[in-house]
Order: structure tokens, then sequence, then C-alpha cells
């Protein structure tokens, strides 16, 4: 049975947050009924042990997952270019104190990915972030096929730790007065399956609906390359980056 924390703050809301729909060009194909990027990941690093590609990260002892998210997305990004690169627990937690000024007192998802955009966590630096809504599971599932996932905050549900120990999807229930960030990687027509805690877990779009109330795609900067999500308006993003930034 796996000791688990929680960590995440309610989402923040800034009018400058660049939106994923903003960007997609018309015309885009619909995304696959499903996809699972753990499959190439997996392929590309002859691994699929997700205790050792995407560990707890302290998150049993400490509230974060708001870092340890952000670890298994670097995660997955080097995995898809072939190079195998797992965050020491060590990094996530330095990086966790220094985000929180020193107490155990979880993080905001929006400050983390701030922070991430103007410095670089592991050597690794992304390029923007866009908001995503929740409640359009086309866009999530968008985001999943070209980004290689999205990076996400739920209001915790009761049953969530019990669950995720019994290897149960998550369900919609009672709401605790919790929070958790997670990051997704696959879907299919019953739901989502995210990062978290050292595995991986399955959870229903009903308990999408119910449960998540913030989403983000993380650009990395291999994105600006040509061909590597078809569909994206990155001169477009770029142009709308640098009105932001003046």
């Amino acid at each position: 049975m796996a000791n688990c924390r929680f960590g995440k703050h309610p989402p923040k809301v800034d009018y400058r947050t660049l939106r994923f729909q903003s960007y997609l060009k018309a015309g885009i194909a619909a995304p696959p009924a499903s996809y699972n990027v753990l499959d190439t990941v997996y392929k590309n690093l002859k691994s699929s042990d997700p205790a050792k590609l995407f560990p707890m990260d302290g998150n049993d002892t400490i509230g974060d997952c708001t870092i340890a998210a952000l670890a298994h997305a670097i995660t997955v990004y080097r995995g898809l270019l072939k190079k195998k690169k797992i965050m020491a627990q060590t990094a996530v937690q330095k990086l966790y104190y220094h985000l929180t000024g020193g107490p155990d007192t979880g993080l905001n998802e929006m400050d983390v990915l701030n922070y991430w955009r103007v410095n670089k966590v592991s050597a690794d630096q992304i390029l923007a972030y866009v908001k995503i809504d929740p409640k359009n599971h086309t866009h999530v599932q968008q985001a999943i096929q070209m980004f290689g996932g999205v990076y996400l905050g739920f209001q915790v549900q009761q049953n969530c730790i019990q669950d995720f120990n019994n290897h149960k999807p998550w369900t919609p229930g009672p709401l605790l007065n919790e929070g958790h960030a997670v990051y997704a990687v696959a879907y299919d027509n019953n739901g989502v399956t995210v990062l978290t805690w050292g595995n991986t877990q399955q959870a229903t779009w009903a308990w999408w609906d119910e449960c998540v109330d913030e989403a983000y795609t993380i650009l990395p900067p291999e994105a600006q390359k040509p061909g590597f999500a078809p569909g994206f308006n990155f001169a477009q993003l770029k142009g709308d980056l640098n009105d932001v930034a003046n």
C-alpha cells in the first residue's frame, strides 16, 4: 500500500494565459479514438516499469505533486527523443522547497509553469504553456496526442488513495478539501491514464468532468521544429508570447 500525499493549490486565473484553442489550425484532423504516449516512451527507453521511470519523488511524505508531475513530463519528452532522463528525488524536493520558500505548503500549478518558462529545470526549459478548457475532451485528446501529455490539477475525490492502491479507476465521488497534480499520458473512450505516485492510474471521463479544475499543454523547445505538431500554429504563438512579454 502506497503512502500518498496531495499538495496542489486551487487554480490561479491570469487573463494573459494563452489558450490551446487559439492555436489550432482550421481543418485540423480529429484525434484518434485512443492514444498512449507511453507505448513510444517504453519502446524508446527499453523499459516499461513506471516505478523506475516515473518514481514517487517524495510525494509519499511531502506535498510536492506539482513538481513530481513536472519531472514526469520531462521523462516523457526526453523518452520521445530516445533519451532517458529521470529527475533525482533530491532535485525534485530541492525545487519544491525553493518555490515554497521553505515550508511544505504545496504549490500552485501556474506558479510552477511560470517558473519553468523562465528557468531551466534539470537542464530543460519550456518554450511556453497553454491552458486547455478541461470540459473540451477533444482538445484534451489532441494535446496528449500532439504534445505527449497534459499537466493537470484536480480536486481530490473520496476514495482517491484507496482506489489507487486497489488498482481501480478513479470515478466521481464527494470532493475533499484537497488538490493534486498529475500528468496525463493516454486516453480512450473510457477515460484517461495519468502518472502519479510511482505508477499509472486510470480515471473515467466522468471523474475528469467532476474533478479536474485546470489543464495545460506544455510546449518543449523541440515543439518549434517543423513537423513536430502539425495543426498547431507556432508562428502565432511566438507572436503572442512576445506581446505578453511586452
